[in-house]
């Protein structure tokens, strides 16, 4: 899969070297200005895009955070395509600052993936999880357990890139896909997890642990 081991995702290439190309351009033919303007707006893409390393805890049994960013939700929700019951979610919120490549919270095989079109509204809104475009995987872990794993466009992101197809064995940790300019990563999955984050968390993808397998 792509971004394995590189510090900008590959998805920013075209980003950045349009900006960089038409800041040249404005630098050739003098203009201050939008030369300084765009230098900023070049820079700004290569930290969005940016791609740090990151280690996971060592605990087997660790669930690993999706994405960066702030809690928005956690509780008990029905689940109709997949669970057909209650389980509990989480959500993560990513604004525009914060590092938007998504990673493989625990180690499965991919058993269904489903991309689903729709709206762009605030993905801080509790209705995008249902009216907003969004991609998903379904996850097989810990023998016959599942882990569903949503990633939701929003207001300014309009597109969700992800890598994962079925029959997929993915490690945690693993760079899985990115979602450009702000959105958010819901997680579904059963009570043998115990949630360790609360609305309002901050959390570093691969890194911050939300729940523990039993």
């Amino acid at each position: 899969m792509r971004n394995q081991n590189q510090p900008v995702a590959f998805e920013g290439y075209p980003f950045i070297a349009l900006t960089a190309f038409v800041t040249l351009v404005f630098a050739g033919l003098g203009w201050t200005f939008l030369t300084l303007v765009f230098l900023l707006l070049t820079l700004f893409v290569v930290y969005f895009f940016r791609n740090p390393e990151r280690v996971c805890p060592e605990d087997e049994n660790a669930l690993v955070a999706p994405a960066d960013g702030k809690v928005i939700f956690v509780g008990k929700v029905k689940e109709p395509d997949y669970f057909k019951t209650e389980v509990t979610k989480v959500s993560i919120f990513m604004n525009v600052f914060n590092v938007h490549i998504n990673r493989v919270p625990t180690n499965g095989k991919v058993l269904k993936t489903f991309v689903q079109k729709g709206e762009f509204f605030n993905a801080a809104l509790d209705k995008a999880s249902l009216e907003n475009e969004q991609a998903g995987m379904l996850l097989e872990v810990k023998g016959r357990k599942k882990l569903l794993v949503v990633q939701i466009a929003g207001l300014v992101a309009r597109r969700i890139i992800s890598y994962p197809e079925v029959g997929d064995k993915l490690e945690r940790g693993m760079r899985y896909g990115l979602i450009r300019f702000g959105s958010r990563v819901d997680l579904y999955f059963p009570d043998t997890v115990d949630v360790l984050v609360s609305e309002g968390d901050v959390t570093v993808a691969g890194e911050s642990i939300i729940g523990r397998f039993v």
